[in-house]
């Protein structure tokens, strides 16, 4: 799936109780950028902006306050991040889901994700584990960006739908924040 395509995931799939997003990235002789890179993901109300604090899934927190969404500690079929999303467990409040992928700015030198060699996410059914779609690469046309908004998936119509977003942030993790409200 390119920038900007969407799928109506539940209606496509009908019985979808969850998924499993991955993300892939080669970040080729760049180890450094490949261990600094992090998957954030943020339960949004209709306003577009974090529930809370504790709508905020990442290292520091790996399951959402309602227990709907939860980064997985060992990535299984060659991805470099996954997290699950319990659809059905998912509170009504909850109108968005988007994933984001940053570059941990610790450490000293300046890295990008126009660094990388190919990044690409993937949404699995979480009870087979059977691929339901993937996007294309998301590295071509990114530059000097830190953060980047990957897919998302949302409400619409009493279904879940995803869509592949590709924004990136020149700002990074504030970027992020400021967009969705929260302090990170």
């Amino acid at each position: 799936m390119a920038k900007g395509a969407n799928v109506a995931l539940t209606r496509e799939v009908p019985g979808l109780k969850g998924v499993v997003v991955g993300v892939d990235w080669d970040a080729g002789a760049e180890r450094f950028l490949h261990d600094s890179l992090t998957l954030l993901t943020v339960l949004c109300g209709s306003d577009r902006k974090a529930l809370s604090q504790h709508h905020v899934v990442h290292f520091n927190q790996m399951v959402s306050a309602d227990l709907s969404t939860g980064q997985v500690e060992q990535a299984m079929g060659g991805d470099d991040e996954q997290v699950e999303v319990d659809l059905a467990g998912v509170p009504d409040d909850v109108q968005r889901i988007v994933f984001v992928l940053y570059v941990n700015e610790g450490g000293g030198g300046r890295r990008t994700l126009g660094q990388l060699k190919r990044l690409v996410v993937r949404v699995l059914d979480l009870d087979s584990g059977n691929s339901l779609v993937s996007t294309d690469d998301l590295v071509p046309g990114l530059g000097g960006e830190t953060a980047l908004s990957l897919i998302e998936l949302y409400r619409h119509s009493g279904e879940w739908k995803l869509r592949v977003l590709g924004a990136g942030y020149s700002d990074g993790l504030k970027g992020v924040a400021r967009d969705f409200g929260v302090s990170l």
